[in-house]
């Protein structure tokens, strides 16, 4: 476990149906390829709105996941786009990048938990 506080995760997905921790996982997994491109694609084309609202909703989906380091990555990129500040924007979206990542690995090998 590199992002996830694993602890905290167990503790509030305990009560859940194993079935719905699957499903809120893969729900992630899935969607992740399409919520980077967007993050990306505002990016790169200074789409403001659209940042902050995919930042907001990227940051939400990993709150789920008591992921700290990408969650954190994901408020500064929705602060830009609120702000309508290009600065570091690359920078952030490449950390952002790299701990979601991480986390996918994690949820991969939490995921073997609850299929048990």
């Amino acid at each position: 476990m590199n992002v996830i506080d694993k602890v905290s995760f167990l503790d509030t997905f305990q009560y859940f149906d194993k079935h719905i921790v699957l499903e809120i996982i893969d729900i992630f997994i899935n969607e992740y390829p399409q919520r980077i491109l967007n993050l990306k694609t505002a990016i790169e084309k200074k789409d403001f709105n659209a940042l902050k609202f995919d930042a907001h909703s990227m940051k939400g989906v990993i709150s789920n996941f008591m992921a700290a380091k990408p969650q954190q990555f994901a408020k500064e990129l929705e602060y830009k786009g609120l702000e309508k500040d290009d600065s570091n924007l690359d920078e952030i979206f490449s950390n952002l990048q790299i701990a979601s990542e991480e986390l996918l690995e994690d949820l991969k090998e939490l995921r073997s938990l609850f299929e048990e």
